[in-house]
């Protein structure tokens, strides 16, 4: 598969959809579950994305199904949902956002319907092609996980090391232990045919992963760009600063 990256969005401003949107990513991720959005800001944030023409994802908080239908309604172009921990969760999922291999309930008016101008065939047809990725994030999930994969109706497999660290008793995402674990579940979403995603901190550390398989990276976020811009701002005003200083 095509490796594909964005970046999680976590600041509540449809700004930076707009300027995201300039980039040439292949999408942003709104992170619903860390990050504070209620159903209002995620309406603005997806309806930047399509005003921008950046697809935008969003991570959702839970997996009840008022949630995944909400944001689905909304336009989404996809849901991360996390902490997902067996197959028969990730079939509940399947069952409560898909309309044709599953019961979501219908409303031809939200965004993802036209707003009522697309007629009902349509509409069923592009709600279900929203992108579904479940986030495997603990010990009991990597059990699962060949299984979750290869769920019908779900699209993916998104590695949440960090939680993942932590269910294992591990104090880094870099740890050997975890490491094992993130390869079985990228080849277990290969296996599938499924997109395997994955959080990373930046473009080099996306391409030591996607030699494995990995092909569907949230690389930072607008937070951890706009500090590392200013922060390169900052030294380098303070080394031009000092080397003033050494000249007088």
């Amino acid at each position: 598969m095509t490796v594909q990256a964005g970046t999680f969005v976590k600041t509540g401003s449809p700004h930076i959809i707009e300027v995201l949107g300039t980039c040439g990513l292949d999408f942003a991720t709104v992170d619903a579950e860390h990050a504070p959005f209620d159903r209002a800001g995620i309406d603005l944030m997806v309806m930047a994305g399509r005003a921008a023409g950046l697809p935008v994802f969003v991570r959702v908080p839970d997996d009840r199904p008022a949630t995944l239908l909400s944001t689905l309604d909304i336009g989404a172009a996809g849901l991360l949902i996390p902490h997902v921990d067996s197959a028969a969760q990730a079939a509940e999922i399947v069952r409560n956002a898909r309309f044709g291999i599953g019961e979501r309930g219908y409303s031809g008016g939200p965004r993802y319907a036209g707003y009522g101008a697309l007629g009902r065939e349509e509409a069923l047809k592009r709600g279900d092609q929203a992108i579904l990725l479940c986030q495997i994030e603990s010990a009991a999930a990597v059990e699962e996980c060949e299984a979750i994969a290869a769920t019908p109706g779900i699209d993916g497999v998104f590695i949440g090391r960090s939680d993942l660290s932590l269910s294992m008793g591990e104090t880094s995402p870099t740890a050997p232990r975890v490491m094992e674990a993130t390869k079985r579940i990228i080849a277990a979403g290969a296996v599938a045919g499924k997109l395997v995603g994955m959080f990373v901190g930046s473009t080099a550390e996306a391409a030591s992963f996607a030699p494995l398989g990995a092909n569907w990276f949230l690389v930072g976020s607008d937070q951890s760009l706009l500090r590392k811009g200013a922060g390169e701002i900052a030294a380098w005003a303070a080394q031009a600063a000092n080397q003033k200083g050494n000249a007088a």
